[in-house]
């Protein structure tokens, strides 16, 4: 039997509002907000708790070494860390802000995943996202690749390829979905791209992040054939309207696709293909006249987790914002008592996320693994609650309660950052020089 493990990214030290996400419009609004790494990264463990409640296996992806004062080097910077970073903070500013961005944690952005039931070699493929078309987001791969390889190192069972080159944007699992009967039979999988740049209503241009061609050589390299799997493109009012990546107006899970009316380009299509390609394939769409984009978007109603509960049906993991929306609310409870697999709304409380971006699906990189797959992971990256008891422990005592923006400048905050990493890898059974 096949089953799915949501890893979810941890919430680093160093999370801060520098607002470095073109087109991102939760992240552009707070820009410049004080954060609170310490209560943000409870609110993510929270989540994971949730799950494990649920009675669904729960991994983890650790926070990146921030500021990352290696990479500044490769800028041109020299000397020891402090200094590097200092001299980046007196004369460009903005490269230390990308620097000590947190951004790893939403692992939807870590890779996109094909499970074994649908590569020609029968293995769980992964393929790093390089995250090209922001300069903070690219700077992830590498400690992204060595923790996927570390991991999932054994190849019996997993193969884990690189990201791929910088000319072809690839935004990870953020932008792919996995529809089929079950995880464990043979399944679609729909990679959906942008087509273009875009110009907003405001007159802004947001680049289109993921490309055609760079999910075309995702498939390629996974052993997909052309029958299991579909590039579709994602409507242009959707990223317009602040829709950057395709979970945000849409999300699957076995049977079911859960998304927006104006999710896709060509709608129809993506459906037809959904309805010939899937055994009992169940669309449930918000139509625009009930709820709008902009509400979708402001409530990231469909960034929620859709997932297969131990006892049957399935469960909708959902932001706190989508609760208190009564227009969203009203709809969701209506989906739940409806023809439908959705028995389940539960509601998580990650605003600091959210504020910077980023919903519960944002949060989490879903890999579907047969027994003996799950038996080969690397266990310190499963979690139980004694695990996470350990973790909000290191959390309470390391995170910093707050960051405002002047803050990154500061050297007993670098020092902190890099202290309160270390901790928890410690806790958690890492060597020096593993991650």
């Amino acid at each position: 039997m096949v089953r799915e493990i949501n890893f979810d990214g941890l919430i680093g030290p160093s999370h801060n509002y520098a607002g470095l996400s073109l087109g991102n419009i939760a992240s552009a609004s707070n820009a410049g907000a004080t954060s609170a790494p310490r209560a943000a990264a409870l609110q993510g463990l929270g989540k994971m708790r949730t799950m494990l409640a649920l009675g669904l296996p729960q991994g983890i992806l650790l926070p990146h070494d921030r500021p990352n004062a290696e990479w500044l080097r490769k800028l041109g910077f020299s000397g020891s860390d402090d200094a590097v970073l200092r001299a980046a903070w007196e004369r460009e500013p903005a490269l230390l802000r990308n620097a000590f961005s947190a951004s790893a944690m939403w692992t939807a952005n870590a890779a996109t995943v094909s499970p074994a039931p649908d590569t020609s070699d029968g293995r769980c493929h992964f393929t790093v996202a390089n995250l090209s078309t922001m300069l903070h987001r690219s700077i992830e791969q590498d400690q992204t690749f060595r923790q996927l390889r570390l991991a999932f190192a054994d190849e019996r069972h997993f193969a884990v390829h690189p990201a791929l080159p910088g000319g072809l944007g690839d935004e990870g699992a953020a932008n792919s979905m996995r529809l089929g009967q079950s995880h464990q039979a043979p399944g679609l999988e729909v990679f959906v791209h942008g087509e273009q740049p875009v110009r907003g209503s405001a007159g802004q241009v947001f680049p289109a992040r993921q490309h055609r061609s760079a999910s075309a050589a995702v498939a390629r390299s996974h052993g997909l054939v052309s029958g299991d799997h579909l590039l579709a493109a994602q409507s242009e009012i959707a990223i317009a309207a602040g829709a950057f990546h395709n979970d945000v107006v849409a999300v699957a899970n076995e049977n079911v696709l859960f998304a927006h009316e104006q999710a896709f380009a060509d709608r129809e299509a993506v459906y037809r293909s959904v309805f010939e390609r899937v055994p009992g394939a169940v669309i449930i769409e918000a139509p625009t006249d009930r709820i709008s984009l902009d509400l979708a978007i402001r409530t990231y109603l469909f960034n929620s987790q859709l997932v297969t509960l131990p006892t049957g049906g399935m469960a909708l993991i959902l932001p706190r914002e989508a609760r208190e929306e009564p227009a969203v609310w009203t709809w969701l409870e209506e989906v739940r008592a409806g023809d439908n697999p959705v028995s389940r709304l539960e509601v998580v409380d990650v605003r600091e996320s959210m504020r910077n971006g980023g919903g519960p699906a944002c949060l989490r990189l879903r890999v579907a693994v047969s027994p003996r797959a799950e038996a080969a992971i690397d266990r310190r990256f499963l979690l139980d609650e004694r695990l996470c008891d350990r973790i909000e422990a290191v959390i309470e005592q390391e995170w910093p309660e707050h960051i405002a923006p002047d803050d990154l400048g500061e050297p007993d905050l670098w020092h902190r950052c890099r202290a309160a990493r270390a901790a928890l890898l410690t806790a958690l059974g890492f060597v020096e020089g593993e991650l």
